[in-house]
């Protein structure tokens, strides 16, 4: 079974109540909630520690459980959540960010299909990066070896060119989204944190860190989230020009 589980907290420093924030007269939750069921997914939950969302989500018809206020990472919070859904050890669990009001069906299948391969435990996506936006350090950068498995995550421009001359430098931007077997979730949340992690604030250079392979592949569409109320209005703006979504 192949199951997403979207945290969505209430509280956030930037933008207080973000999930029931509204794009084109439906809650961003509902959004991503309704992007996901588009997708080859078995269920799609939402994990929240609000009421206020809770009730929400059960008003539009969606599952969700309540989760505890004290997790430090949407990691965690899929954790308990997939625990209360009494999952099996090769179920795969789908952590969509609650900010990604339009993220495509195509990108979770894209994801999914790496589990086909047995050995896999842990996938992502990246899409190609503007030149200009690569020095960007709230953009997350990937590089990945031959064989689609993460080197190295940064903030910083990576890979750097020395050369200021060489302008075929490919930067790709990591897009958050993770999918893991449930066995391997369970172990990623009893990590510590560890010395890369705490140095770029990325919790996956502690998977890294720990020997676990993150494949990737990458997709061209890149996608709109939305971390702050200047993002939400240009997220509506965006709806209002394609209309893709009813």
């Amino acid at each position: 079974m192949s199951i997403a589980i979207i945290p969505a907290r209430f509280a956030s420093s930037r933008f207080p109540g973000k999930p029931l924030a509204l794009i084109g007269g439906k809650t961003m939750i509902q959004r991503v909630y309704e992007q996901c069921k588009m997708s080859k997914l078995s269920r799609v939950v939402v994990a929240t520690d609000d009421q206020r969302i809770f009730d929400t989500v059960r008003t539009f018809g969606g599952e969700v459980v309540m989760t505890s206020p004290d997790h430090p990472s949407g990691t965690d919070r899929c954790g308990e959540a997939a625990r209360l859904l009494q999952l099996n050890d090769n179920d795969v669990v789908v952590n969509v960010q609650g900010d990604e009001p339009f993220i495509q069906p195509e990108q979770i299948n894209l994801l999914l299909s790496h589990f086909e391969d047995k050995t896999v435990t842990i996938a992502t996506l990246a899409s190609k990066l503007v030149s200009e936006k690569a020095n960007d350090p709230n953009i997350v950068k990937v590089v990945f070896s031959k064989l689609q498995k993460a080197i190295y995550f940064s903030r910083f421009a990576i890979p750097f060119s020395r050369d200021e001359n060489l302008t075929n430098i490919a930067h790709f931007k990591h897009i958050g989204i993770y999918a893991y077997r449930y066995q391997t979730l369970c172990q990623l949340i009893h990590l510590q944190e560890s010395s890369l992690e705490t140095a770029e604030r990325l919790e996956q250079l502690r998977w890294i860190e720990n020997g676990f392979d993150i494949y990737l592949s990458v997709y061209e569409y890149d996608t709109i989230s939305v971390d702050t109320p200047d993002d939400l209005t240009h997220a509506n703006q965006w709806w209002l020009a394609n209309k893709k979504l009813k």
